[in-house]
């Protein structure tokens, strides 16, 4: 009696229900590496080169080169920094 993975049931995750989920994913990644050792700066670097590098695989250099021209807008106005809530 053969029974059916979990993952085959299982209706696909809306565009926003699957960034949530990758988000969730890397930052369980994220803190396991830091508990090993392994500096911020050099994760915040392989990540930006491995997300970088996915981006290049799927969309081409030009598409991506065109992407990240706005990415020094988007950090300046804060779209990247962590709130630290006040009490």
């Amino acid at each position: 009696m053969s029974q059916q993975s979990s993952f085959s049931t299982r209706e696909p995750l809306h565009d926003h229900e699957q960034k949530q989920a990758a988000l969730s994913y890397l930052n369980e990644a994220w803190a396991e590496a830091r508990h090993d050792g392994v500096d911020g700066d050099c994760l915040a670097q392989a990540s930006l080169f491995a997300a970088l590098a996915e981006l290049v695989s799927t969309y081409g250099e030009d598409a991506v080169a065109t992407f990240v021209e706005g990415l020094s807008t988007r950090v300046r106005h804060g779209e990247f920094s962590i709130a630290l809530a006040r009490q």
